[in-house]
């Protein structure tokens, strides 16, 4: 059978992932806009609350390994489809909850499923995109998920006035069911795709080794445990788990700053709140195009990754002046420059991984690596509620100004041009 083929294929692959991301952030954000409408229907109190997130969480991290086992062995199109079947559905199992401890089962469900995404979204962008190219998908997808959690308030509230809540999480979780109809049409691997063309399969697979090692350690296909064994995985681990918990911070805990400590009303939050994570959008975008824009101009990958790890890195310790000035225009601004430095450094760390290793194992790895980001952000999470019922906030906001700079030294000693722990990261 004859397809009619499609120009900039990958561009169509890119939407699909986009929408997916948006609609994962959906899912997962609706339980902390329903919150306060579950205390009062399921006598969800603030520690049972806490255990609620906190069953999403483990899930969430504990699955980030078995993800990228799975993704590697079943493929991205199998993988990633029935990862979104299943937190599409453990959303809708939400509206069905009766107590708190059935709450937190549908919630551990979601995260399990939820693992899945930016597991997948790497490996899309290994099987799909050249290196020049790479770090826009990744910064794109990022940007998705904030968007996810800009549209969810107004959204699932709408639901819920409309209906009541019960109606707002089946609805919200229908939309990813939808989702799987044109990903189940559109997405093939290139080299299997009906309706590429012949220049953008070229395009994709750029210069191929002729044979030898090369060629074969593309195809070594190790267990997921081998992967330990290099340097490369343990840096970007670790990088992860020191860089990553500024994120979850300005996620949880940005919100109670500005109205407990810069005595904004939760009107003035609500209508401001929202351009420091716009400005997160803009790095996870501006960070990846311009490594990719770099690379493109015969920069080596690594050395187009570090220059923007370093720059981002630099930028974060202007974080520190939010607790020390008094304006709060000053600070909001502040805020927007470490959320745009932190993305853009988050973008081309996750980059990294696709770049160094082999494409069979890339998920793999990827699993491996974010289980670093649930780790950090579980530890640190702890040390931030001690601190600041103990202290205050300044401690939290002087160590995050620091802990990239940890983290692009952890990268640098680990990812060395030349000197790669394994034979096929050579080429990077």
């Amino acid at each position: 059978m004859a397809y009619k083929k499609i120009k900039n294929l990958r561009w169509v692959i890119a939407g699909l992932v986009l929408l997916n991301t948006i609609a994962n952030y959906v899912d997962r954000q609706s339980l902390s806009v329903l919150a306060p409408q579950l205390r009062r229907d399921l006598g969800l109190g603030d520690v049972g609350y806490a255990h609620v997130v906190q069953a999403f969480l483990v899930a969430y991290t504990a699955f980030y390994i078995i993800a990228g086992i799975i993704i590697d062995r079943w493929g991205v199109k199998i993988a990633y489809g029935g990862a979104m079947a299943w937190w599409s559905i453990a959303a809708i199992l939400n509206a069905f909850a009766r107590s708190v401890w059935g709450l937190g089962s549908f919630q551990f469900l979601l995260g399990v499923g939820e693992s899945f995404n930016f597991i997948a979204a790497q490996k899309v962008a290994a099987e799909w995109y050249p290196p020049k190219e790479r770090a826009l998908l990744n910064g794109l997808s990022n940007a998705a998920a904030v968007v996810g959690a800009i549209i969810t308030p107004p959204l699932v509230v709408w639901l819920m006035h409309l209906w009541n809540w019960r109606i707002a999480f089946v609805v919200t979780g229908a939309m990813g069911l939808l989702w799987l109809i044109p990903w189940y049409f559109l997405y093939y691997s290139p080299a299997k795709h009906p309706r590429i063309t012949s220049q953008e399969l070229e395009f994709i697979r750029g210069p191929q080794p002729a044979s030898g090692a090369a060629a074969a350690s593309q195809e070594n296909k190790m267990r997921w445990i081998e992967l330990l064994r290099f340097r490369e995985t343990w840096g970007l681990l670790l990088a992860r788990t020191v860089s990553d918990p500024v994120w979850w911070f300005y996620i949880f805990w940005l919100p109670k700053y500005l109205t407990e400590s810069r005595g904004m009303t939760m009107k003035a939050m609500s209508a401001v709140i929202w351009i420091p994570y716009l400005a997160s959008d803009i790095g996870s975008v501006l960070g990846g195009w311009f490594s990719g824009f770099l690379v493109a101009r015969n920069w080596g990958i690594l050395r187009a990754r570090n220059l923007v790890l370093f720059w981002s890195a630099m930028a974060m310790p202007l974080g520190i002046l939010i607790v020390f000035t008094k304006s709060q225009v000053a600070a909001l601004a502040f805020m927007c420059v470490v959320l745009f430095a932190h993305m853009s450094w988050k973008t081309n760390l996750m980059t990294l991984t696709i770049d160094i290793f082999p494409k069979p194992v890339v998920a793999s790895v990827a699993g491996i690596v974010a289980t670093g980001s649930g780790l950090g952000a579980t530890i640190f999470t702890g040390i931030v509620g001690s601190v600041i019922k103990n202290h205050s906030y300044t401690p939290i906001f002087v160590a995050m100004g620091f802990m990239h700079a940890l983290a692009y030294l952890i990268v640098r000693w680990s990812v060395r041009p030349g000197r790669m722990s394994m034979p096929a990261l050579s080429a990077a």
